[in-house]
């Protein structure tokens, strides 16, 4: 059975045409993506509460969601902001949340917001729950208003709406949703003066334009012949419809119409909610999901030719663009791979010809391509799309997949040479390697399956290159016990009989390298570390303890910043601030940007977060008129010296806003890289406690803002009631505040349909109004149950709110945050680019501990931030290792079949990952989850080497029995696979070192340098480990 390939060359050629032909077909049909996808374990509940402030929207609305959230065991964390006017609940599911099962507790907790809508008080909007998507909109394409008239947001929507309609027709479009659209709305701007000279309030004009709106069934009318709807023409159907609306305002009869009471006109809701800011100009956008089993580069050419016919049909002054394109990205990023993927091939090839000599270089060369096939086919039949890490995963097991077919080539190509058939020399190699073969493989698959048991976004994140470099050194396995062993039996027996066997020198691209004087200090150096174990193993444990120690001295990095071509910018001013103020400043941010000619374009969304471009940014502010997000377009990739440059410009310029410029980063996301959770009852001792911390975070170098959230007062207009006056003028709290609340904010009264778009009907009064306080506090408020006008035609029995009231200025907290159910304040620190979180937080700590930084009795603070993800993601990986290591060592003690084999092993396992730290520290990389994922790898490659020298050792004799000679005979024959193996690996991640940016080389850096460390592991701690435990107790042979 193990010569069956090269017994036939026809099922040889064949299975070599089929793995190509499996692997080509796959690589063109597989989904690509530009990052992982995530499972949505996140969720926002929004509640809007007009004219509340954020204590009262906490108590009354909040904590009242939180109890019913709190009955459900899967949530993780919720965190809670109470603003004015709207409270927002972001949830997080626990990590062993499946999607297979996240629709389940989505609809448990839809069923809980029920019960807790009962519980809110008058006036609150339905609690709404939108689940998050943990991934990046595959297009965004923008349509703007460029002429020099204010913008027409119907016309911009109702276009909006049929390109998002063709969108949606395309197959493979999971969703559109739409940006920077404000609200339309039909206005009734009421004169409250001349509304009480009628004898009406505005919630009875509502309530008769309501009447006039009957969009209900009438039955049918049904006869033995027919069935015929009935329909009572009483739609609002356009502005005169509701301009003649009659007015009933007394008991006679009496009519008005109310376009002559009121002024009705088509709007958008007054504030806007939201806007969008596309290249400068007013417009909208439209960002799409595409289905994850679709190919992301074949739809985007049906979308783009969908909008270029859409755009021709466009009129003058509007333009319509895509201004992110994913596809580009995954474009961009596959060449990239796919050229690092040939660049380390080449390289391997090179290698294994200057080492083994071009036959044994042809049988590796071409294992290499259908390693790859192969591993491409087991990914389609696993639905494993095409992205950075699966591909990554490839690049990184390289010099892994032939490593294998390295060892058995060597060693058929050895027996070969020694005058064995080429069947003997076959099938005697595999079964001196099978065991040995299959146990390392096993081992390194074990290394790296710590990424498929990590739970949650770590895991879902890595678990694509987990997946292909298993997939890899299981191919590489198959592949060189079947069609590798057989390809080399034909190489030789063709070329090595017929036409060596005439030539007595060869050259060294025949047979590889080799020199007698390196040969000749290789024995010598083994000869002397035999002699004195005890000797080679203190040596062999120099480095890695080395490692060891320095690794408790390396800055910590969760994931770098990722080599993109986009930056993120966040604009905040103070709570007070209108959406239009915010709006004018950040064009003038867009202004000063657009002067570098490394910046191509900026948009904006203000009041709002931006579409997601990047796949871990979190939508966190929605709605906020004081804060825009947007996104900085490059010409280049990111750098950390311009983004410094650019923070340090809207420093200077906009001194009273907070804009944050950052690169994006690669990983599970978070807000603030530096932060600080303290927890307790009272708002205004937790402020001052904020106050105090946030002070000292400030004095840390290289923190450019800091903010928390307790640390801004908003100012509130208050009534102080003349509860004496209230009373005479016939009205109590509630109904003064109802009023105020119609008049001020409106009231609904029905709603005209234009095409497919509901437009409320809201009654209010005008914008000039509302701003003005002198005319707020001369409203007209009408007793407590009036109603028409009995007696009187021309007036009624009003009072001013100036007569019932005093107004004062008083400060309220403008954000209340809670996490869990508790009251919490967060300070969060963000520092200059390049600069280490971590480093940032171990100066805020010590300067903490220098002032005596104390928390009183029932206070307490977590640290959050990049230091809170990293941890929380080196204890589900660690909490892999019992598993992993139980699996590893049951596997080598079966090969093996022994137990003192198996510890020596475990003691090159412990040296491997003290060798990866070494490998950081000596280059300088901080310790990272890359590097501790590389480390965790490592361990499963590096044994490789040390398995099959103490197998070979295993079963020769005189080996076995602790002879020194015949240990060095065994290791000096192991020495040529074990190096080219170390090298082919090592060679394979130069491509990561030179082109990986910042994200790839912490692993390549950790994996190389520890199996280059290895290779002397394995050729000397190794033996040296057998033969004192062989020769315990034994004098010297």
């Amino acid at each position: 059975m193990t010569t069956l390939f090269y017994r036939n060359f026809r099922l040889l050629i064949l299975a070599i045409l089929i793995i190509v032909a499996w692997g080509i077909s796959s690589f063109f049909t597989l989904p690509r993506l530009e990052d992982p996808e995530l499972v949505s374990r996140f969720a926002s509940i929004t509640t809007f509460w007009p004219g509340a402030d954020a204590q009262r929207v906490e108590t009354l609305i909040t904590e009242k969601i939180e109890a019913e959230l709190s009955e459900i065991e899967e949530i993780k964390n919720y965190d809670s902001t109470s603003r004015a006017g709207n409270s927002i609940i972001n949830i997080e599911l626990l990590e062993s949340v499946k999607e297979i099962n996240a629709d389940t507790i989505w609809l448990r907790i839809k069923e809980r917001l029920n019960q807790a809508t009962t519980q809110l008080p008058a006036g609150t909007s339905k609690p709404r729950l939108e689940e998050v998507e943990v991934k990046a909109y595959a297009m965004i394409t923008a349509l703007t208003w460029e002429q020099d008239t204010e913008p027409n947001y119907a016309i911009i929507n109702r276009l909006s709406q049929l390109l998002k309609d063709e969108l949606l027709a395309l197959p493979g479009t999971q969703k559109v949703a739409k940006f920077g659209i404000p609200q339309e709305e039909i206005a009734v701007e009421i004169n409250p003066t001349q509304l009480a000279s009628l004898g009406l309030t505005a919630q009875q004009l509502s309530a008769q334009i309501q009447q006039s709106d009957a969009k209900v069934s009438s039955g049918q009318f049904r006869s033995p012949n027919n069935d015929l709807l009935l329909e009572v023409d009483s739609n609002l159907d356009s502005l005169n419809r509701i301009r003649n609306i009659p007015i009933s305002f007394s008991d006679r009869g009496q009519f008005t119409r109310l376009g002559d009471i009121a002024k009705v006109r088509k709007t958008i809701t007054e504030p806007p909610n939201e806007l969008a800011l596309i290249n400068g100009h007013p417009g909208s956008a439209l960002a799409i999901f595409v289905e994850s089993d679709y190919q992301i580069d074949l739809w985007a050419k049906s979308a783009e030719s969908a909008i270029e016919k859409f755009r021709k049909e466009l009129g003058i002054g509007l333009k319509l663009e895509i201004i992110f394109n994913q596809s580009n990205y995954i474009q961009t990023r596959l060449k990239s791979m796919i050229l690092n993927l040939l660049m380390s091939g080449i390289l391997v090839f090179l290698m294994t010809v200057f080492l083994m000599g071009w036959k044994s270089a042809i049988v590796v060369g071409l294992a290499l391509p259908l390693s790859i096939f192969m591993v491409l086919g087991m990914m389609r039949f696993l639905n494993v799309p095409l992205h950075q890490m699966s591909i990554t995963g490839l690049i990184v097991a390289l010099g892994l997949l032939i490593d294998a077919t390295i060892i058995v080539v060597d060693e058929v190509s050895k027996n070969m040479i020694s005058g064995f058939p080429a069947e003997t020399a076959i099938t005697k190699a595999i079964n001196h390697l099978f065991l040995p073969l299959t146990a390392s493989t096993l081992t390194t698959a074990l290394g790296f399956s710590s990424m498929l048991l990590i739970p949650g976004e770590p895991g879902e994140f890595l678990s694509g290159l987990g997946i292909s470099m298993i997939l890899a050194v299981i191919s590489s396995l198959l592949l060189s016990l079947t069609i590798g062993s057989g390809l080399i039996g034909k190489l030789y027996d063709i070329y090595y009989h017929h036409h060596d066997s005439q030539n007595t020198q060869q050259n060294f691209w025949q047979t590889g390298f080799t020199n007698s004087y390196l040969t000749q200090f290789y024995q010598v150096s083994l000869r002397s570390i035999f002699s004195n174990p005890w000797l080679g193993i203190l040596l062999g444990l120099i480095l890695p303890i080395t490692g060891f120690i320095q690794v408790r001295n390396l800055p910590e990095q969760f994931f770098p910043p990722a080599s993109r071509n986009q930056l993120q910018i966040e604009l905040e001013l103070s709570a007070l601030t209108s959406i239009e103020k915010t709006k004018n400043t950040a064009l003038e941010v867009r202004n000063l940007m657009l002067k570098h000619p490394e910046i191509q374009e900026l948009q904006w969304f203000v009041g709002r977060s931006s579409p997601r471009y990047y796949y871990n940014l979190r939508a966190t502010k929605q709605p906020d008129s004081n804060y825009a997000q947007g996104f900085l377009q490059l010409n280049s990739i990111a750098n950390s010296e311009l983004v410094n440059k650019l923070q340090g410009e809207v420093d200077t310029a906009f001194p009273e806003a907070q804009v944050l410029i950052r690169q994006l980063e690669q990983g599970p996301p978070f807000d603030a890289p530096v932060a600080m959770r303290i927890y307790g009852p009272n708002l205004k001792r937790l402020q001052e406690l904020g106050e105090q911390a946030r002070s000292l975070l400030v004095q840390v170098p290289k923190v450019t803002h800091t903010r928390d959230t307790l640390g801004e007062i908003r100012p509130q207009l208050q009534l102080q009631l003349n509860e004496e006056e209230v009373r005479l003028a016939q009205l109590d709290r509630a109904n003064l505040s109802q009023q105020l609340e119609t008049l001020l904010e409106g009231n609904l009264g029905g709603s005209i349909i234009e095409d497919t778009e509901e437009l409320p009907v809201r009654v209010r009064v005008s914008n000039a109004q509302r701003g003005d306080f002198n005319q707020i506090t001369s409203l007209d408020l009408q007793p407590l149950g009036s109603s028409l006008n009995q007696n009187r035609f021309s007036s009624t029995d009003t009072t001013p709110l100036s007569a019932l009231a005093k107004v004062k200025l008083k400060p309220e907290f403008s954000v209340i945050r809670r996490s869990n159910g508790r009251r919490v304040n967060l300070i969060q620190g963000f520092i200059a680019a390049g600069v280490l979180p971590s480093e940032v937080l171990k100066g805020w700590q010590q300067r903490l501990n220098d002032s005596n930084f104390e928390l009183p009795s029932g206070y307490w603070l977590e640290i959050a931030g990049e230091s809170e993800k990293l941890g929380e993601a080196k204890a589900v990986l660690l909490a892999t290792v019992p598993l992993i290591f139980l699996l590893a060592a049951s596997v080598l003690v079966l090969s093996l079949n022994s137990f003192r084999a198996t510890a020596i092993i475990g003691i090159v396992a412990i040296s491997a990952i003290g060798l990866g730290f070494f490998s950081l520290w000596l280059f300088g990389y901080p310790f990272g989850f890359m590097s501790l994922i590389g480390t965790f790898g490592l361990v499963g490659i590096a044994i490789n080497d040390s398995v099959v020298v103490l197998a070979a050792i295993l079963q020769d004799p005189e080996a076995y029995a602790g002879n020194r000679r015949a240990t060095r005979q065994v290791v000096m024959g192991s020495t040529r696979h074990v190096v080219a193996t170390t090298l082919t690996t090592m060679i394979g991640f130069v491509p990561l070192l030179i082109k990986g940016g910042s994200f790839w080389p912490p692993l390549a850096v950790a994996i190389a340098g520890g199996v280059g460390g290895s290779t002397l592991v394995a050729l000397y701690l190794v033996p040296c480990c057998y033969l004192l435990v062989a020769n315990f107790g034994r004098g010297k042979e």
